[in-house]
């Protein structure tokens, strides 16, 4: 899931991006609403979590930018007021959700989750592939009844593969859905990830590459004879050296 936090206190800002990070979110940070209202423009994200006080740009005028783009971005507003007519106000100009600060982490992660699910396609809680199935909900994985430890970049990766169905997914979306704004797309991060998750996930691989433009999660047993090739032709690489976790 791909989040955008635009808060003009830094503290509380860089706060918020860390424990979302730590949920295994990609997420971008602004602590003003003109350079919030520029990443919008230029990036899809799933879910701005959207100060209403903020210089610059006010979060009203974000948010009326946002609603008149259209798209599937869902926004939770966060304001400092507990007033019933504040919330009303951030609800009929097109907010999504609204969450008066101060807040308890726990129920923040829990509302831009199921703003997530509204902003995408909607997914099963628990996603499979033959013998693999993934728990976005528990951050679990299991190939054959046995547990997969695998890192945010790795489980991020696996899901929005899952999700697809069995279509493809370039790199560069992977790059766009799993990593945030400072990947840089011109080193191997996706393709070592990709590498390092197939090992761990085990025989037969699950993981296909499809040459020149990107990989996929077979959805039929796979071809003994042809497994051991799945693997060596990668697509064009996108990502950036830091995996971070």
């Amino acid at each position: 899931m791909r989040v955008l936090v635009v808060e003009d206190a830094q503290r509380l800002a860089d706060a918020i991006a860390r424990g979302l990070r730590a949920e295994g979110m990609a997420v971008d940070v602004a602590y003003d609403g003109t350079t919030g209202h520029e990443k919008t423009t230029h990036t899809r994200y799933d879910v701005v979590v959207l100060d209403r006080d903020l210089p610059g740009m006010h979060g009203d005028e974000v948010l009326a930018e946002l609603v008149a783009a259209g798209g599937v971005t869902r926004v939770l507003m966060l304001t400092a007021s507990a007033g019933v007519e504040e919330r009303v106000d951030g609800l009929a100009l097109g907010a999504d959700d609204y969450l008066t600060k101060p807040f308890a982490f726990p129920e923040l992660v829990a509302r831009v989750r199921a703003l997530g699910r509204r902003a995408t396609p909607a997914v099963p809680p628990v996603l499979r592939a033959g013998d693999l199935e993934v728990d976005s909900a528990k951050r679990s994985v299991a190939r054959a009844g046995r547990s997969v430890e695998l890192t945010r970049k790795e489980f991020g990766v696996l899901e929005v593969l899952l999700a697809a169905g069995g279509s493809v997914v370039s790199s560069e979306e992977l790059l766009e859905r799993v990593w945030d704004e400072n990947a840089d797309p011109f080193t191997t991060t996706v393709r070592v990830t990709v590498m390092t998750l197939r090992r761990k996930l085990g025989d037969p691989g699950v993981i296909d590459t499809v040459v020149g433009a990107g990989y996929r999660i077979r959805l039929t047993a796979p071809d003994p004879a042809g497994d051991a090739a799945a693997g060596d032709d990668e697509p064009a690489a996108a990502g950036t050296g830091d995996d971070r976790g």
